[in-house]
């Protein structure tokens, strides 16, 4: 199954009952594990959880840290990034070279680099003394 596949399947587990955007992730680790996962809505809006949160979290609970892929798929008229939020998850997990794929249910496809996606990001180096 293709990581653009495994988020295709697990979108339908996504739980939207408010925006009905419903919003599926996968991602392949560097050991070449794949972990999913779907955007989960609130009442309390802000209290959701993202398909790429929801993935990486999957990653971590497995014991892995390093993400080499990415793929995100929803219903939309063009392909949809992730949110601000989850860009500087995946920066923290991801090199800036790491692959992003954004498409549609309907088959679009736009693809970009973490760097491209969020530049300058905030990491770690950021926070280490001189």
């Amino acid at each position: 199954m293709s990581l653009l596949d495994a988020a295709r399947e697990i979108r339908k587990n996504a739980y939207a009952p408010y925006s009905g955007f419903k919003v599926g992730a996968a991602l392949r680790t560097k050991a070449g594990h794949v972990h999913a996962g779907c955007n989960v809505e609130n009442a309390a809006y802000p209290e959701g959880t993202c398909a790429e949160a929801g993935a990486i979290a999957a990653m971590v609970a497995a014991g892995e840290t390093e993400i080499a892929e990415v793929a995100v798929i929803a219903e939309s008229p063009e392909p949809v990034s992730p949110c601000g939020g989850c860009r500087q998850k995946l920066a923290e997990f991801a090199g800036p070279d790491a692959i992003v794929t954004m498409a549609t249910t309907a088959g679009a496809v736009a693809t970009a680099t973490v760097a491209e996606l969020l530049p300058g990001a905030f990491r770690k180096s950021h926070m280490d003394e001189n």
